[in-house]
């Protein structure tokens, strides 16, 4: 894939979302500009074409946590790290502190995986939203006010089922999460404790569009943990279904939030 002036779309809109400029979905002289400054920063031909090796360099912004990193946050929680063989998967969402609870209506969270396959481990890092869409905030489908899900660890609590009985992902089956209830419509997610509901909510973790990679939120998550990419999502199922062959139909999903996490 390659984009430059004068390229429309979804992958225009992400680019420019990564760059920090403002997203229309046009690349204008504006991208083009905001292109070619990131290529002279990283040295980069600048040439304000985003081809293969610009866009390695621009996706390192949206994929910027470790394994360490992740490994030694879940410690210091006192949370359990899953390590007892081959795809003993550790499934570790991170929720951008950095917006300060802003609904930003971007995928601008993650959601990891961490397993071991013989000796080595293998870490994966996707864009993700922890969050609702804006869609869902200003319009709340539950009287108490829309589903946050509270960071901490939920064990043992998914496994593979129909997700709204369309596709595979990891359902909120075996066991209840808690979670925030937003209701005031303000734009701003409520993380206030006295509004934490227990429960079956079906708070899954699955893939927003099945054929390209979105922008905004939107509609597709109203408290679900959700894949911006469905490229992403496929991989990730493909690791899950292998980690369920060999453990049986049972994950445990755990939140964190970026600050806790050290640099």
């Amino acid at each position: 894939m390659q984009l430059k002036k004068g390229s429309k779309g979804e992958y225009v809109k992400q680019l420019q979302y990564l760059l920090d400029i403002t997203i229309d979905g046009d690349f204008g002289t504006k991208t083009e500009k905001a292109v070619k400054e990131y290529q002279k920063e990283n040295n980069l031909v600048v040439d304000g074409i985003v081809g293969s090796q610009t866009w390695e360099e621009i996706n390192k912004i949206s994929n910027k946590y470790t394994l360490q990193q992740i490994y030694d946050t879940i410690q210091e929680k006192g949370y359990k790290w899953f390590d007892a063989g081959d795809y003993d998967v550790n499934i570790v969402g991170i929720r951008n502190s950095s917006t300060k609870g802003r609904v930003t209506n971007h995928y601008d969270d993650f959601i990891t995986i961490s397993y071991k396959v013989g000796q080595d481990w293998v870490f994966r890092c996707w864009n993700a939203t922890t969050d609702p869409g804006l869609y869902w905030i200003d319009n709340p489908s539950n009287s108490n006010g829309t589903a946050i899900l509270v960071p901490g660890q939920y064990t043992s609590v998914y496994k593979i089922d129909f997700h709204n009985g369309k596709y595979e992902a990891l359902c909120q089956r075996n066991g209840e999460v808690s979670v925030f209830r937003d209701g005031n419509k303000d734009d701003i997610y409520n993380y206030a404790t006295n509004s934490v509901d227990t429960g079956y909510f079906g708070i899954n973790i699955h893939r927003s569009s099945a054929y390209k990679t979105g922008a905004y939120i939107n509609k597709y998550s109203a408290g679900c943990q959700v894949f911006q990419d469905p490229d992403d999502f496929d991989e990730f199922m493909e690791i899950s279904y292998k980690a369920k062959d060999i453990w049986g139909n049972s994950f445990t999903y755990t939140l964190i939030d970026s600050k806790d996490i050290k640099k």
